[in-house]
């Protein structure tokens, strides 16, 4: 075989199997493509049947989200206060068909976790919440996306009971009302309108919540719970498509991963 018809052979190949992965990873997008609804074939209990690419979902041991059982979390001083430097930059909202999110067009700051600088890209809403405190589920979650240059991606999560509003769910309640396919542009929003509490957080390492469940992930939980109205809870679950009005993963196995516990104080205490 001449190097022409090794080389054409070779694209061939490269062309058929990036086909193979966009139409693979295309059908989490579809409708249909995942649920949440257990035993509807397509539940979280399917997931890592339901493509290949998806395996993790099933197979995998740092699934996430997990059960934050205080007496198992170890203090860590070491780990240091959350410092998050964010900034003001336009932003879109987008309804996803299985949840609503806020995506950030610009450079919008980053975090620093372990050496590892992570951009904000984007946030989103869970509800109920997917983590839970020693068997405890709230109303609502709220994931801060961030990416490093390297592609790894750590997520900052928030849990929220019923009670007074939030501030930035408070600022987007209209355009989530009026939100359908199209992406709304939502001007510049301020990240740091998000509350991240007292500065006491749960860090492990996890997955990815939807398919493909990529693992991997530093996951930084506040402690501190947040309250949401239930008019945004509403909102939020009234907005997405049907049958993701409640899109929580249930909690996964922690198969003897450690939890790690931040607090100013260097103590821990109850929850």
């Amino acid at each position: 075989m001449g190097v022409l018809s090794i080389r054409s052979s070779f694209v061939f190949f490269v062309l058929v199997f990036v086909v193979h992965v966009l139409l693979t990873l295309s059908i989490a997008a579809e409708d249909g493509g995942f649920s949440y609804i257990v035993g509807s074939g397509k539940g979280p209990e399917d997931w890592g049947r339901i493509n290949p690419l998806w395996q993790a979902c099933g197979n995998g041991k740092l699934q996430s989200p997990i059960d934050l059982l205080n007496e198992k979390a170890q203090v860590s001083p070491e780990l240091g206060g959350l410092k998050t430097e964010y900034k003001p930059v336009p932003a879109t909202l987008k309804n996803r068909g299985h949840d609503i999110a806020v995506f950030w067009k610009e450079y919008a700051g980053q975090i620093n976790i372990n050496g590892t600088y992570y951009k904000l890209v984007q946030c989103h809403w869970h509800s109920p919440s997917e983590h839970t405190f020693n068997g405890e589920r709230f109303a609502l979650e709220l994931h801060v996306v961030h990416e490093s240059s390297g592609g790894g991606i750590a997520v900052i999560g928030i849990v929220y009971k019923n009670g007074q509003p939030d501030p930035l769910l408070e600022k987007l309640l209209e355009p989530i009302k009026a939100i359908d396919k199209q992406d709304i542009d939502l001007g510049v929003i301020d990240p740091g309108i998000i509350k991240f509490g007292s500065g006491e957080y749960y860090r492990y390492i996890g997955s990815l919540t939807t398919p493909p469940c990529t693992e991997g992930v530093p996951w930084t939980i506040v402690r501190e719970v947040g309250t949401v109205s239930n008019e945004q809870v509403e909102a939020l679950k009234e907005a997405v498509d049907d049958g993701f009005e409640a899109n929580s993963r249930p909690t996964q196995q922690l198969n003897d991963r450690a939890i790690w516990l931040y607090t100013p104080s260097g103590t821990g205490g109850a929850a």
